[in-house]
């Protein structure tokens, strides 16, 4: 792996943009580091340190940084498809719209699906040997739960090329009306206590932060100061003033959450979060434009999402193998337990390490090929790439636990089974990849 970085770190484009590389490799890395520290594991159960001590959830408005992913998709994601426009025969936008879902599903999907299967068969196997219980169960409940943030990914993919075209007859207009949207939606649901409505703005507030990456690659973020200002004043208005909670990701038990699903809070600590990423561009460009940095950059992204996957796997198997050699778990928050911490992060790091050498050939980057002239299906498209989030989504929700009972969860109107998700998640991926052939 080592030469191959390097040649791809000396194959640069001068023109590259190596900040966003690094937002995004920092962005998920942040992530994983923030779930292996939030779990407080002990005999009983998984708990969440944020919950053992509230005064820790001010750190999530630094720390929760998701935002700055979907920001970074929406750039990179704009160049993908202004490319593929460019390059398109006359009167073509069909098969533009079908290579583009290919080329983004085939990096997204192929790791995920093979995560998906790999731990669909070792539950299927600990459940018809009568495990499931315990940590084993707890396990097989939680280690899906990552797949929401795919879920939602692929979202921003099938709307990229309708937004991108709103985008640039509109540019920060098409940003106000998903904010606005947002803003609309947590009114009626707060103050006309409308049901179920809130559940749009899954689609409306990552809509709006990824926007803000189409409006990047166009060079319009010219006042990052002012948009960081304005939302971080607006966000800590809106949770002092309104109903929105301290902390930016989920809590166990919370009546509302700034996460699940999304309100406007959390839209304004992204207003922030891309304000301050901003600021930091050059001191940031300068530090990864090091030969040095710039491969560990390179080496980092071309393993993230497989990374991603697996955090928690690893994580999880860490508390495993101490409660298996009755290795002490002392209470979360207490002294014993932060003098284990960087033993278990290095222990998680290096299982983590692992499965990515063993599954990192499936994150194999795939270049977008147009389809021949007549082919490509857009309508087959849209298609596939809904079921495949709704089959991602899915399976985030129910996890694995409950195999032989039948165990569903709720997915907007419709109770779907770890089954039915991973069939919908396979088919959707083969439409996709048929439709851009």
């Amino acid at each position: 792996m080592g030469s191959s970085v390097r040649e791809l770190a000396g194959a640069t484009p001068a023109t590259r943009d190596r900040y966003i590389d690094l937002l995004r490799v920092a962005s998920l890395g942040t992530v994983v580091l923030g779930h292996w520290l939030m779990a407080a594991v002990t005999s009983d159960g998984i708990g969440n340190l944020l919950a053992v001590v509230p005064g820790l959830q001010l750190l999530t408005w630094v720390l929760q940084i998701m935002p700055v992913f979907f920001f970074v998709g929406g750039f990179s994601h704009a160049l993908s498809c202004r490319s593929l426009l460019r390059r398109r025969p006359e009167g073509s936008t069909d098969s533009v719209y079908s290579a583009f879902l290919r080329a983004r599903l085939q990096r997204l999907l192929r790791p995920t699906l093979v995560f998906v299967l790999v731990w669909g068969a070792a539950a299927l196997v600990v459940q018809l040997l009568g495990g499931g219980g315990g940590l084993t169960g707890v396990t097989l409940r939680l280690v899906t739960q990552p797949l929401w943030f795919i879920g939602i990914y692929l979202a921003m993919v099938a709307f990229t090329p309708p937004l991108l075209k709103l985008h640039d007859r509109y540019g920060w207009g098409v940003f106000a009306a998903l904010a606005g949207a947002a803003a609309a939606v947590d009114v009626l649901r707060f103050a006309a206590g409308v049901p179920y409505l809130e559940f749009l703005n899954f689609a409306f507030v990552w809509l709006a932060v990824h926007q803000l990456g189409f409006l990047r690659a166009d060079d319009r973020i010219r006042r990052p100061a002012a948009l960081a200002g304005a939302g971080l004043a607006s966000a800590v208005a809106l949770v002092a003033l309104g109903p929105y909670p301290l902390s930016m990701v989920g809590m166990p038990g919370e009546r509302i959450s700034n996460m699940a699903p999304p309100t406007l809070a959390l839209l304004c600590h992204g207003l922030w979060l891309v304000g301050a990423v901003e600021l930091l561009r050059a001191p940031g460009a300068r530090l990864v434009a090091g030969p040095r940095v710039w491969r560990a950059v390179v080496a980092a992204n071309g393993v993230a999402m497989t990374a991603f996957l697996w955090h928690l796997t690893a994580m999880l198997g860490v508390y495993g193998a101490m409660l298996a050699l009755d290795v002490p778990l002392p209470e979360p928050a207490t002294g014993a337990w932060w003098a284990q911490v960087p033993v278990r992060i290095a222990a998680a790091a290096g299982i983590t390490a692992v499965l990515v050498a063993v599954f990192r050939t499936f994150e194999r980057p795939v270049s977008a090929v147009l389809p021949a002239r007549g082919k490509g299906s857009g309508p087959v498209s849209a298609v596939g790439v809904t079921l495949a989030l709704l089959g991602v989504l899915g399976l985030s929700m129910v996890g694995y636990a409950g195999l032989l009972e039948g165990h569903t969860a709720l997915l907007i109107a419709v109770h779907v089974s770890a089954p039915a998700a991973v069939v919908m998640a396979l088919g959707g991926w083969l439409l996709v990849e048929r439709a851009g052939r």
